[in-house]
C-alpha cells in the first residue's frame, strides 16, 4: 500500500478506532446508578462492551490495516542478522 491510496478497508478500520476513542468517554453514565444482571453497574458493564469492542476493532487493525512494509522490513533484517550466526 504506497502512496496515497489506501484501501478502502485500512479508512474504515482506522474510523472505527476513532470512534471507540470518542464512545470512550462515557459521560452520560457518570450519575446512573442502574445494575444491569442486577449486580453489574452500567458504567462497568459499558467499558466492559467498549473493551470487548477495542479488542475487535484491534484485530481488524492488525487483519486490514497492518504496515506490510513493516513485517517485509523487519524480516530483511531478521535475515542479515542470521546470514552471520552459526
Amino acid at each position: 500500500m504506497s502512496g496515497s491510496r489506501r484501501p478502502t478497508a485500512w479508512w474504515i478500520v482506522w474510523s472505527l478506532v476513532g470512534v471507540l476513542a470518542i464512545l470512550r468517554q462515557d459521560l452520560w453514565n457518570w450519575s446512573n446508578d442502574s445494575l444491569i444482571f442486577g449486580f453489574l453497574p452500567l458504567g462497568l458493564a459499558y467499558h466492559a462492551g467498549i473493551s470487548i469492542a477495542a479488542g475487535i476493532v484491534w484485530a481488524l487493525v492488525v487483519r486490514f490495516a497492518w504496515p506490510s512494509e513493516l513485517e517485509a522490513w523487519a524480516a530483511q533484517e531478521d535475515d542479515a542478522s542470521s546470514g552471520g550466526a552459526a
